[in-house]
Parts: structure tokens; C-alpha cells; sequence
């Protein structure tokens, strides 16, 4: 967790304060978070002026920066702790990988368009975000190697429910996702020793996820 750059903190408090606290989201640490990363870094120089508005933006490939409320909002249903681990499905830009860096120890970070993954990379080096490790790949097997999770966001939409991400969460451990087609329903798994709770929270418009979501069957509903 670092002190990062402050240019455009007065847009980034007017984002925070009009869109992210003002839409219901009041987990201290998560708003700190939204006002410390600098959302305008994250964006291809032709959005850039955008950065802080309320809506999604282009970052190229087919691929979107989703509108900051709805990170704010999936990164405070996980509750994180300091000292917990997160896998994140669909890196994207590397801005939501940055805000979780912000409230965990540990990031793995997987994206399946490797432009985007490789720029996320450099990003979040540049801005000193050390304690995220970013692979370009497919995430729909998860990463099986550094499993156990303590929580799993999926920032583009399957139309059902990964198995081998199930499978990586740890007892106690907290799933978000998008799934389904339009329109998409954004969900929160918890895992229990007696299996999988399921809470629908809200309708959502994700990009579809990609890869083996989409040749692999639907497993069975936890």
C-alpha cells in the first residue's frame, strides 16, 4: 500500500463524495482507497479527461474501466482485511487490482487480453504497487497455485457459476461476480463448511467473460 500520486485529487474527492458516499458506500477503508488511486492513470490518454466521471470507459481491445461506484460497491460486499489474499478475474486496466492492493497484503491478478495486462502491469508498478502480481492468461481455471482465497472478484461476466473458482476459496472466503447475459446479475458467495451461500445484490452490465467461460458446461448451482 502506497502513498500515490496526488494530481486530480480534487476531482477524485468530488468522484468519492458525490458518487461512491453519496451512493451508499461508507466502509472507511474502501473510500480512502477511492481517494487515494489516481483513476486517471489507469486510462488511455484519450479518456483520460473523463477519468473521474460517473460511467464506464473504453480502455480498448473490446474492454472496459468500470464506473467507480460499482468498484467501490464490490470491493466493500468483500469486507477485506489487512492481512488477507484476493484473486481478481479480468485485470483490465489495473485500476480495481489497485484498490484492493490498497486493503489487502496480496493481489494475483489474471487477464486474458495481454496488452491490457502487460500495461496494467507497468502501471501498477509505476505506482509502486508491489504486493500485486499480474498474469496474463485465461482466469477461468483460477490460480490453483496460490490457493486458498480469502476473496475472488470477477470484473467481466461468465453466464454461470466458475467451478475451479468454487473450488479456490477458502473456508470463510467471499466470491463477487457478474453472471449472466443482459441482464447480468451481480452476485456474493460466501463460502461455509456446509458448502455455498448465495446473495444476489444488484443488476449490472459487465463485458462477457471470455475463453473456457464459454466452451465450458455450467456446473452444478452451489
Amino acid at each position: 500500500m502506497q502513498q500515490t500520486n496526488h494530481t486530480r485529487q480534487v476531482e477524485r474527492d468530488s468522484m468519492v463524495d458525490t458518487q461512491i458516499v453519496a451512493g451508499g458506500v461508507t466502509d472507511p477503508m474502501v473510500v480512502a482507497a477511492m481517494r487515494r488511486v489516481p483513476r486517471h492513470r489507469f486510462m488511455p490518454e484519450s479518456h483520460a479527461d473523463d477519468a473521474y466521471g460517473d460511467f464506464p470507459l473504453s480502455i480498448g481491445y473490446g474492454q472496459t474501466i468500470s464506473q467507480p461506484f460499482i468498484v467501490a460497491y464490490m470491493t466493500q460486499a468483500l469486507k477485506l482485511k489487512p492481512d488477507e489474499k484476493v484473486l481478481e478475474i479480468g485485470t483490465g486496466s489495473g485500476y480495481q487490482a489497485a484498490i484492493l492492493a490498497e486493503l489487502v497484503s496480496k493481489v494475483f491478478t489474471i487477464e486474458i487480453v495481454e496488452p491490457l495486462a502487460v500495461r496494467a502491469k507497468k502501471t501498477l508498478a509505476e505506482l509502486g504497487y508491489d504486493n500485486v502480481i499480474v498474469r496474463a492468461g485465461d482466469g477461468y481455471q483460477g490460480w490453483p497455485d496460490e490457493s486458498p482465497f480469502d476473496a475472488i472478484i470477477l470484473t467481466a461476466a461468465p453466464n454461470h457459476l466458475p467451478e475451479p473458482l468454487l473450488e479456490q476459496l477458502a473456508i470463510g472466503g467471499r466470491l463477487i461476480l457478474p453472471v449472466g447475459d443482459y441482464p447480468q446479475r451481480l452476485l456474493f458467495i460466501r463460502r461455509t463448511e456446509e458448502g455455498y451461500q448465495e446473495t444476489e445484490l444488484l443488476p449490472v452490465v459487465f463485458v462477457p467473460m471470455t475463453g473456457e467461460a464459454l466452451t465450458n458446461p455450467p456446473p452444478t448451482k452451489p
